[in-house]
């Protein structure tokens, strides 16, 4: 079932986090030898940094112990423990650089593959989805995502883990050397931070979701209006775009001063409970020095565990606050991902097998939306090999029969058939290669001319591509260029007039080479003569293939086979170009002002 999914409108707060880390795991388990060596490598990091307080406190009590008898020992260096202080800082050091990386490469793949699961997925999506997109907001909401992934992976690998190990250590040497109420008082003191942290934090969170839609809805309107370059000109409306632009990043603004005043009180929060805590931790040490139950080392120690344990507690204030973080962005890029496709293949679809490629429009009843009815019991055949034209005014419905014959909607009523095969009994794929198409609107890729071509057959040589430029007569003109075929074309094409661009666009189904063809109003950007030009190419490549013409000019279909006029979503009229004509209804009529409006351009 298709959802319409927009995810820059507002922000979202049901999350489901740990169903999303869950869905993370697959990612890395095409590495998981990476990940075990990695996650050995911490521990023994993190055994190393805890035995660096301990040897330090034998190292203070040994120089404590001569200093105070200096005859008796004699001053002697504790030269081996120096030694062994030395070398857990080195063993510290080598396997923290060795975890992070090793780690390196199962954290790139893992954001190499959910993007291009991600982009995939869009692609999947159907052309609804599309259609109601942002592509800014969207593009925003997969960079975030894929970043949130790595930025997870960092947290976990990186700081979560480690400091649960080292805290565990910490525990375990404060229950079975010293008295409890060191252990209390630690344990106290960080069970009111993390309570503190994540309370706050949960207030806060609401600013940065509102950050984000801002964010995302900026981007998008950046987008548009760039690449609408062209009609915000002709209308002189910069000055609204930017005032759009500018209006929502002042709420982004807003939401933003929120979240780092916020952030401020959380630090200062955070900052407070750690100060406290390890000033009563270091009274009590203190009290057992001068009471003699604690030497100097003890000291040493405890207050060396408390500021170990602190200090990557206090950032790990920081890391909950930017896994949450992480974990909205990540949620947004995991919706998108559950967006289901409206059109499926079905479970039984199989490949299309072509042989006459005849397509059949049986009772086809379709509608965009449920309150209004496109197409009416529509009816026809194209037989194999013949050209079938579409005629009629605009909202006909004419351009829809295109849609439904590539399954880009499915009908609602009826079917469509090639070769008696149901398209909705077929995979997409295999449909798609049968069938080429010259749309109305040709948009190209900001890339060169030859790439634009090719696009159709990605391994067509390069004699193919120029033959087809050839017979789409824009060849010569490609020649005339200073890059010739390696000419940029710009984004969507903007380099090239509107006849270019379709004439491209002819280049490239030619080179396709598909059973049955489309031409959905695909010389209406061409002049006269241009027309004429192309329609003899057209007829040329037509002859052995199944063609369907959306048509405006009625000039461009005299010689179809038959032509199909239709008008509110039915077929009204039906026959030759004579037959219409002698019938003296709409397709005459049609003939007539075509007629009188090319007479007053001429």
């Amino acid at each position: 079932m298709y959802v319409n999914f927009r995810p820059t409108e507002a922000p979202h707060t049901e999350r489901k986090d740990l169903h999303n880390i869950k869905r993370m795991l697959p990612f890395l388990w095409s590495y998981r030898g990476r990940v075990l060596f990695a996650l050995l490598s911490l521990m023994l990091a993190k055994f190393a940094t805890v035995g660096v307080p301990l040897v330090l406190k034998e190292i203070v009590d040994q120089l404590d112990l001569v200093l105070k008898n200096p005859q008796s020992i004699g001053m002697v260096l504790p030269l081996g423990l120096l030694l062994g202080y030395g070398s857990l800082r080195l063993v510290n050091v080598m396997f923290s650089e060795l975890r992070d990386a090793v780690f390196a490469r199962v954290r790139y793949r893992a954001m190499r593959d959910i993007s291009t699961k991600v982009v995939k997925h869009l692609y999947d999506l159907s052309l609804n989805f599309h259609l109601d997109r942002r592509t800014g907001g969207i593009s925003r909401d997969l960079e975030r995502g894929t970043r949130s992934l790595s930025s997870i992976l960092n947290y976990l690998t990186f700081n979560i883990i480690p400091t649960l190990i080292e805290f565990a250590l910490v525990a375990i040497i404060l229950f079975s050397q010293y008295d409890p109420h060191f252990a209390l008082i630690t344990f106290g003191t960080v069970t009111i931070y993390i309570i503190y942290t994540m309370a706050v934090t949960e207030w806060r969170m609401h600013f940065r979701h509102e950050m984000n839609a801002y964010d995302s809805r900026a981007s998008s309107q950046a987008v548009d209006g760039l690449i609408n370059y062209e009609t915000v000109k002709y209308f002189n409306n910069e000055h609204y775009e930017i005032n759009r632009y500018n209006e929502t990043l002042s709420q982004w603004e807003d939401s933003a001063v929120k979240s780092t005043s916020s952030m401020a009180l959380l630090n200062f929060g955070q900052g407070a409970i750690i100060a406290l805590g390890v000033m009563v931790i270091m009274i009590y040490a203190a009290q057992g020095v001068l009471d003699g139950d604690m030497s100097l080392g003890d000291l040493v120690l405890v207050n060396a565990m408390m500021l170990q344990l602190f200090i990557p507690l206090g950032f790990l204030g920081i890391i909950y606050r930017s896994m949450k973080h992480a974990m909205a962005d990540m949620d947004l890029m995991f919706k998108l991902l559950d967006t289901q496709p409206e059109i499926q293949d079905s479970d039984q679809a199989k490949p299309l097998v072509v042989t006459d490629a005849v397509v059949k429009f049986d009772h086809v009843d379709f509608s965009y939306h449920a309150d209004r009815q496109i197409l009416h019991d529509v009816s026809l055949i194209i037989p194999s090999g013949q050209k079938i034209a579409v005629v009629g005014p605009s909202g006909a419905g004419k351009s829809t029969l295109a849609r439904l014959l590539f399954r880009f909607y499915d009908v609602t009523g009826g079917s469509i058939t090639v070769d008696d095969q149901d398209l909705r009994q077929v995979s997409q794929v295999s449909l798609r290669e049968a069938i080429g198409i010259v749309p109305q609107d040709t948009v190209l890729f900001n890339d060169t001319i030859y790439h634009n071509i090719q696009y159709a057959h990605p391994t067509a040589t390069d004699e193919d591509v120029r033959q087809a430029a050839r017979l789409a007569n824009i060849h010569q003109f490609i020649e005339q260029l200073p890059d010739g075929y390696d000419t940029v074309v710009g984004e969507r094409g903007l380099k090239l007039s509107g006849g270019e661009k379709q004439r491209v666009a002819i280049a490239r189904v030619i080179l396709k080479n598909p059973r049955i063809l489309v031409f959905d109003e695909a010389t209406s950007s061409l002049d006269s003569h241009s027309e004429q030009v192309i329609l003899a190419s057209l007829k040329e490549v037509a002859e052995q293939h199944t063609t369907l013409v959306i048509a405006h000019r009625l000039s461009t279909i005299v010689d179809a086979d038959q032509i199909l006029v239709m008008d509110q979503g039915r077929i009204v009229e039906q026959g030759t170009h004579q037959q219409l004509i002698e019938s003296k209804g709409v397709y005459a009529n049609l003939w007539e002002i075509q007629k009188e409006q090319q007479a007053e351009e001429e």
